[in-house]
């Protein structure tokens, strides 16, 4: 099958993870065996050099620089040219969505939208970008009930979650250090405090934590755990390659997840995975209590106070390394679900 990405940025030039979930999709349908071309603004050097391979895609240049309207204006022609069989149209900006849509009706090309919930919003376009592909795939039930408010048809939205990458959570060492593990970019979204908060009220029990990540709050993190006179027992990690922090997880008996905004709770199904027990705060902006939903090591919290009484009974729960009840969020089978989409839209039925 061969594959259009349309997305006038690309995970090489922007840090945005609805990006970086196409990155990874398009290099993982090309080690499938599948033709992919990425139709992007250019992000390699070389005026003179219109396409790039980089890892078994062919990235081809629409503009030289990210420009939505140049962008869009040249998307139908570059369209037209790959002559390929799904155009999987990344969202944001979602002008650029729009157009490929129109483009695909036009070729008779199926579209699919993979709308991660990052991108940026612009006024009129979202409900245009909502409706107009063949099926808009979504990380989690949150984004798609964004997407269904922007006037979706809920049979033409699907939720393709984010994947992770089961070898090393199978393969890593195990690293005991910390009882209690945060981890996420510390930015205004973090809500760390929760989880200080749920510490702090066991002060006078034995524990230790690790927060990993880095961000613009981190000092402000650092100095509320010094504020609750809890520093001594946490250890601020900054960021960390993934196998470190599976390595960390893997050791740890509680994964806290309190972010206020997520669209899809990467690090916390990493953690799950690693057979650490997920504790969520629920959040009206976070999807990760969908990860937790029926899970025999998750629970669900609405405060410091539950939070402290969970970490407490988590006391009693028996420590694992690894949960084979997560392997459907391996990158190979949400991948398939990635190819059942296309092939649905294509008219086999499946959807």
């Amino acid at each position: 099958m061969h594959v259009a990405f349309v997305s006038m940025e690309t995970a090489h030039s922007s840090d945005r993870r609805g990006l970086e979930r196409a990155r990874r999709t398009a290099r993982l349908l090309a080690d499938h065996g599948h033709d992919v071309t990425y139709l992007c603004s250019q992000w390699w050097g070389g005026d003179a050099v219109p396409t790039f391979d980089h890892e078994g895609v062919e990235y081809r240049r629409v503009t030289h620089e990210p420009a939505t309207g140049a962008f869009t204006a040249k998307l139908p022609a570059a369209l037209w040219r790959t002559g390929a069989d799904v155009v999987h149209a990344v969202h944001g900006p979602p002008r650029h969505v729009a157009v490929a849509e129109k483009v695909g009706t036009l070729l008779r090309t199926p579209v699919l939208v993979d709308w991660f919930g990052d991108g940026a919003a612009e006024p009129g376009s979202q409900e245009r970008a909502a409706n107009g592909g063949d099926l808009v795939a979504t990380p989690s039930e949150l984004v798609r009930t964004r997407v269904r408010e922007h006037g979706a048809n809920d049979g033409s939205v699907r939720v393709v979650p984010e994947s992770i990458d089961l070898e090393p959570v199978r393969e890593a060492p195990v690293d005991d250090r910390f009882d209690v593990v945060y981890a996420r970019r510390l930015d205004e979204h973090a809500n760390v405090g929760t989880l200080l908060l749920a510490l702090a009220e066991r002060r006078r029990r034995d524990w230790s934590a690790a927060i990993v990540g880095d961000g613009p709050e981190r000092e402000a993190v650092e100095t509320a755990a010094r504020d609750l006179r809890i520093d001594d027992r946490i250890t601020f990690t900054g960021s960390l390659p993934e196998r470190e922090r599976v390595s960390i997880y893997k050791g740890a008996h509680v994964f806290a997840q309190t972010a206020s905004a997520e669209p899809f709770a990467t690090e916390l199904l990493r953690a799950l995975a690693c057979g650490c027990l997920g504790v969520v705060e629920y959040q009206a902006g976070s999807s990760a209590h969908e990860l937790v939903e029926g899970v025999d090591r998750g629970r669900r919290v609405t405060s410091p106070e539950e939070l402290a009484d969970v970490i407490t009974e988590a006391g009693n729960v028996p420590r694992r390394e690894y949960n084979e009840s997560f392997e459907r969020f391996d990158h190979d089978a949400v991948l398939d679900t990635y190819v059942d989409c296309y092939e649905g839209i294509r008219g086999s039925g499946l959807l």
